[in-house]
């Protein structure tokens, strides 16, 4: 079932993301940033645990990100990750978000929903503020892509 994040999922959602930190798949996450922006956050829950998530942050008048997509391995290939981003892409549409972008390791998996590759520098400086306190600054390796809603 995809919904809402609620406070007690957080821990859930931490473990989750930080357990592909630890691979080098994506950034960590704190407590704190994660409880900050809770309301971002879309899950997968699976006999009550969370088994995916996935955030919508809103950056600009016109611009949102999605963030955080994360799947728990046992549920890999089975259209978890995309229920998680289609409620993203929904919610941004109803908010009224013109554009979508997202920062990645893995590219290709966005491109499916009809992401393009643009270069990072295309993004507002806004955007970049979050990176200075990354444990990967300024050394990051995370491609940009765009949608168009």
């Amino acid at each position: 079932m995809i919904r809402k994040a609620r406070i007690g999922d957080i821990k859930q959602i931490q473990a989750l993301i930080n357990s592909f930190a630890k691979k080098d798949l994506m950034l960590p996450r704190s407590l704190n940033e994660l409880y900050e922006n809770i309301r971002d956050f879309w899950v997968y829950e699976v006999n009550r645990k969370v088994a995916g998530c996935c955030a919508l942050h809103i950056s600009w008048e016109d611009l949102a990100e999605i963030k955080c997509l994360a799947v728990a391995e046992l549920k890999h290939g089975r259209g978890v990750g995309r229920e998680l981003v289609t409620a993203c892409l929904e919610e941004a549409k109803e908010l009224g978000a013109k554009k979508i972008f997202v920062l990645t390791y893995r590219p290709a998996y966005f491109q499916r929903f009809g992401f393009k590759r643009i270069k990072n520098s295309c993004l507002p400086h806004k955007i970049w503020a979050e990176c200075i306190n990354c444990c990967k600054f300024p050394n990051c390796q995370e491609i940009a892509l765009l949608k168009v809603l």
